[in-house]
């Protein structure tokens, strides 16, 4: 997670030192990834079932356990590009 790109969720969202952006796979709409069918989603709430997470500009932005999957053959980081959040996947290597 880029520090423009944070600061652009805190913005949009609202977001407040402390809070935390949950990244959520899901089919069929919204931000597209390199899994065909699969968009990721966004949502605000804290969980305990956090398995990957970035703390950037006071937010956690985490990945729950149950899509983790989308990490086992790649990284993903999240930049800001022409004032929009952009999710660049890149193969592990």
């Amino acid at each position: 997670m880029s520090h423009a790109a944070a600061n652009w969720y805190i913005d949009e969202l609202g977001l407040k030192s402390g809070d935390h952006l949950r990244i959520f796979t899901k089919i069929y709409s919204g931000i597209p990834t390199v899994f065909p069918g699969y968009y990721l989603g966004i949502s605000i709430g804290a969980s305990d079932d956090a398995h990957f997470k970035a703390k950037v500009a006071g937010i956690t932005f985490y990945i729950p356990y149950n899509d983790d999957w989308i990490l086992n053959d790649y990284n993903l980081r999240i930049d800001l590009k022409d004032d929009e959040a952009q999710y660049n996947f890149t193969e592990v290597s």
